[in-house]
């Protein structure tokens, strides 16, 4: 199974994925404030790889004034649906269908490792202006906490994807991987703690949202769900669930 099929798998499923994956906390805008030196209110941001639109709407309700570029039919349409009347044109990182020096701020919401950074990295900082910055992030599953390590695990041996590493990389290894670690950029990370608390099946329906189910096939991800609603019913016997987050935010821009 190829990335792209994998990142396109999403189309299929975006109502899914719109009503069940998590949003972001407050702090994570805050900090990105911060890192840039730019509030969000009055500033021109690119949304790339936008999905559905939950990262768009927060940053739209800081008074940013966004544009998303979504490459996938399926998410465009439900992106549409959730927000009737914001501007969002096709494409993707690789090649952003936008003007040079345009944006003071692109964002990436769980889309940047869907990119070639060779290419992605140069397209961003033709679209942002001198001063602009870019920031990713990801929702990653708090794996100290003992049953969400233990769930992850489960789900590698099951969709037969690398299990999550054991050690969380530093800063420098970090802007490596996501290939800002290049002359010419200064770089900063910060990671936020959260938490959310929601019925079983949501989260059940959150976890079978990720490309690793979406390319399993239904017989499998039914076999899947009907041990871990065991498991998960003994943990949680009242029927919702304590997700816990780890936001890992790397936010880079000219040096």
């Amino acid at each position: 199974m190829t990335a792209t099929s994998r990142a396109h798998s999403f189309n299929a499923a975006a109502a899914q994925y719109g009503a069940n994956r998590p949003s972001y906390p407050a702090a994570l805008l805050d900090t990105v404030e911060e890192l840039t030196g730019r509030p969000l209110a009055g500033s021109r941001v690119a949304d790339v790889g936008a999905g559905t639109g939950i990262a768009t709407a927060l940053l739209r309700e800081r008074g940013a004034e966004v544009v998303a570029v979504e490459p996938g039919d399926g998410m465009a349409a439900e992106f549409a649906r959730t927000l009737p009347g914001v501007p969002i044109v096709r494409g993707d990182g690789n090649a952003l269908p936008l003007a040079d020096a345009s944006r003071d701020l692109i964002t990436y919401a769980q889309s940047w490792h869907w990119t070639d950074p060779d290419r992605s990295v140069p397209e961003a900082l033709r679209v942002l202006r001198p001063d602009g910055a870019l920031a990713v992030w990801w929702n990653l599953g708090d794996t100290d906490v003992p049953w969400i390590g233990a769930q992850k695990d489960r789900i590698a041996r099951h969709c037969g994807v690398a299990p999550p590493a054991a050690a969380r990389p530093d800063d420098s290894r970090a802007a490596r991987l996501a290939g800002l670690g290049r002359p010419g950029l200064r770089f900063a990370r910060r990671r936020l703690q959260w938490t959310r608390t929601v019925p079983l099946e949501t989260h059940l329906a959150n976890v079978t949202s990720h490309s690793a189910f979406l390319v399993l096939g239904e017989a499998a991800t039914r076999a899947f769900l009907a041990e871990e609603r065991t498991r998960l019913r003994e943990l949680f016997p009242d029927g919702t669930v304590e997700e816990s987050y780890l936001v890992d935010l790397l936010v880079a821009a000219r040096s």
